[in-house]
């Protein structure tokens, strides 16, 4: 008995310590969205909105629970033989893209209460499997070893694909869910096998010790090693919508419901962008000069391709509105990319251009999104050409919207968005990468005909059969206040964009 003791004592614990409060937001979500498919069962169908207010109430409440750790010095889920080797770590860089994505997640909650009495979609699974997406999206930048980020990429996505086919009966959203579920199960797929190859060269899975065992890779695993970063980078890379995993970004956006439309474009980007950064800068700098230049090339052919197509959408084509911010939105991912390109040449501490641009980028697009959602109630058909003389039917709703349009294009007053272009621009010119940042300027000289011409049709003389003032509906105070969010958060970001791009100007990893 003696000696059994002794060898107990001897023998290191392999039950891991959990830090609950740096788990909480992500804890939060789930508990929420287990609650509530839950409460479904027994709530009267006349009473279900109070599912939709709960929602919201508990992304509220797990946007707040980020406040505790704003020192971002908190890990757990380490190992016992090695207490650096953490699967979750709460630093700067995981809590801010967690408020991006719970807070986006809460404005599409509020832009979803009325799209789903409107439209008659099931409120308790809606509702489930929203904040079980939100939940896996919160928890892949804490993620800090494959498995986990993996886990955390699926949770995200799977929902993802019910919620896009979310409108039963109607043939674009079946349509959208399928061409997407297929095209994301096959990036994954690919990424699963990348895993799997660094995992065989290295023989660990969390980060930080992947990176340290690239180093010195034997030679007859180094192909393996190259073709397993490689591989997992295409996931993620899909996530981003980056050329050529793009195709499924307009139709997808067309055939979901439009709340959902805007999800996808910010936290269904942040997934991928996270995910990028992570495996990029933490796992995989000693193949820099391999992934390097494979996402500068991406950046310019993505944001070149994006904005072209962009350019073309037709104003009188229907759904051509949701088609230019989704095409608007892969060019943006372009200039999301710059960053973490130049990150191979110059340091991770390049990534912080890629937070502060998201972060704008964040609050705009679901602002332009929220506007989109309003006039959809009296115009369906989502076509460009719906806009115009918007200014004489609702002028706040057509102020918000030319704000997010300036915003986005990087023109005062729309002074974040020029600011966060210069950052980006910045970041690339730091690194060396001339080319890159001239096709950058390019390109946003051909996205500001687009976007201002857009913003111009807000103010034309309406149509003879436009709606008039006296006939239209009243907003849905949801849809109300989601622009307004939006719209206050973009104004305090062009008045104060040092809240942002403080971000821009230190590491947001532990040293």
């Amino acid at each position: 008995m003696t000696a059994l003791t002794a060898l107990a004592a001897e023998t290191p614990s392999l039950v891991q310590s959990v830090d609950w409060l740096a788990i909480a937001p992500v804890a939060i979500t789930a508990a929420v969205g287990l609650a509530v498919l839950v409460a479904d069962l027994f709530v009267p169908a006349h009473r279900k909105a109070v599912l939709g207010w709960v929602s919201v109430a508990g992304l509220a409440a797990a946007t707040a629970a980020l406040l505790p750790l704003r020192a971002g010095d908190r890990t757990t889920f380490c190992l016992t033989g090695d207490p650096a080797a953490c699967s979750y770590t709460a630093d700067h860089f995981a809590l801010v893209v967690q408020f991006l994505v719970l807070a986006g997640a809460l404005v599409t909650a509020l832009l979803s209460v009325t799209a789903i009495r409107d439209a008659r979609m099931p409120a308790g699974e809606y509702w489930f499997l929203l904040l079980s997406s939100a939940a896996g999206a919160a928890l892949l930048p804490a993620s800090r070893d494959l498995a986990t980020l993996i886990v955390a990429l699926e949770v995200a996505s799977l929902p993802a694909f019910a919620l896009v086919g979310m409108r039963r009966g109607d043939r674009l959203s079946s349509e959208a869910a399928l061409k997407f579920f297929l095209s994301s199960v096959t990036a994954t797929a690919v990424s699963l096998m990348g895993v799997s190859f660094v995992y065989a060269a290295t023989g660990s899975l969390h980060l930080t010790q992947v990176a340290d065992r690239l180093e010195d890779v034997p030679g007859q695993l180094d192909t393996l090693a190259v073709a397993g970063v490689a591989l997992t980078l295409v996931g993620f890379a899909f996530k981003t919508a980056a050329v050529p995993f793009h195709f499924w970004v307009p139709d997808t956006y067309v055939g979901a419901p439009l709340p959902i439309a805007g999800y996808l474009s910010v936290i269904g980007k942040a997934v991928g962008f996270t995910g990028l950064v992570l495996v990029t800068v933490i796992a995989f700098p000693a193949y820099s000069d391999i992934w390097g230049p494979a996402l500068a090339v991406l950046a310019a052919l993505t944001m070149t391709l994006g904005n072209a197509a962009a350019l073309r959408q037709s104003a009188d084509r229907p759904n051509s509105a949701v088609r230019l911010l989704a095409w608007s939105s892969v060019g943006q991912a372009g200039y999301l990319l710059v960053p973490i390109a130049a990150a191979a040449y110059s340091g991770r501490d390049q990534i912080g251009a890629t937070v502060a641009y998201a972060l704008m980028y964040a609050a705009v697009n679901l602002g332009a999104f929220a506007v989109a959602a309003l006039v959809a109630r009296t115009k369906p058909l989502h076509r460009i050409s719906d806009y115009r003389g918007l200014y004489a039917q609702r002028p706040l709703a057509a102020l918000s919207l030319a704000f997010f349009l300036l915003c986005l294009a990087g023109l005062p007053p729309g002074i974040i968005g020029l600011f966060a272009k210069v950052t980006v621009f910045r970041s690339a010119v730091d690194a060396g990468l001339g080319w890159l940042a001239v096709v950058m300027a390019v390109n946003v000289v051909l996205a500001l005909y687009y976007y201002l011409k857009w913003t111009a049709l807000l103010f034309r003389t309406p149509d003879a059969d436009a709606e008039a003032p006296a006939a239209r509906t009243k907003a849905p105070w949801p849809v109300t206040a989601a622009i307004a969010l939006t719209a206050a958060t973009a104004l305090l970001l062009s008045g104060a964009p040092q809240l942002v791009l403080r971000f821009a100007t230190g590491s947001l990893f532990p040293q």
